[in-house]
């Protein structure tokens, strides 16, 4: 079993989350505004209707490996170019709220990990979290309540992509949902003045969702991250 030391303690992989919860949403947004964010980490987006799939989410950590802490998660589904199969969610943007599972992610995974203040509080029917960076509003989303989805309780794996000094690199990711809803639309972004804000906006956001979930019992578990290639010199 392989570990890794994060700030003097051992994580062992897989890493294993016990239990959380998470709110996400897909959006169909600029195709040539995606690719411009993909090409650095040698990756080309995953189009639909000839618009690139986006996902926004927010996660509350409530048992696991790396401890508790929120997380917002900025993806585009990706692909490796010339290669069949090869379909992932690549990390954009993920901004976490406490320094352990911040260093872990970045030093095991090559996650875009980052510390930021992150809330995450009921809102009606549904959720709200608000990211903010030195006070700055970067991004406030909220997701409504759905309707209960069929089979939620199956599991589901996906490769999750990063691109960290000069490295892509793809991590096996595994998810048991439970107590599962979901709707068309259902999300509503507001954006503030950060660039990763204006990175949002040039996709086409603020807009309507494609689809809204959440995810009342999420257990998930991360593998080893593998290099897929180096995209440039790394010294």
């Amino acid at each position: 079993m392989e570990a890794h030391s994060v700030l003097g303690e051992q994580v062992r992989m897989p890493v294993e989350i016990r239990h959380a919860d998470a709110c996400s949403a897909l959006f169909l947004v600029d195709a040539v505004a995606a690719r411009g964010l993909l090409a650095d980490a040698g990756l080309q987006p995953v189009t639909m209707l000839g618009k690139a799939v986006l996902s926004l989410a927010f996660v509350r950590y409530v048992d696991g490996d790396l401890g508790p802490y929120h997380e917002f998660a900025f993806s585009l589904m990706a692909k490796q170019r010339g290669r069949k199969n090869s379909t992932g969610a690549y990390i954009h943007w993920l901004p976490v709220n406490q320094s352990f599972t911040c260093e872990a992610g970045q030093s095991i995974w090559g996650f875009p990990k980052l510390m930021a203040d992150i809330t995450i509080t009921p809102a009606g029917r549904g959720h709200r979290c608000e990211v903010r960076l030195d006070g700055q509003l970067v991004i406030a989303m909220r997701v409504g309540d759905g309707i209960p989805m069929p089979g939620g309780a199956g599991g589901a794996s996906i490769d999750a992509y990063t691109s960290r000094n000069g490295i892509l690199r793809r991590t096996p990711w595994v998810m048991n949902p439970g107590a599962v809803t979901g709707r068309p639309g259902g999300t509503r972004v507001e954006l503030g003045t950060h660039p990763v804000s204006d990175q949002l906006r040039a996709l086409g956001l603020p807009k309507g969702a494609l689809f809204s979930s959440r995810i009342g019992a999420l257990r998930m578990t991360f593998g080893e991250a593998a290099t897929v290639l180096q995209t440039k010199e790394v010294r």
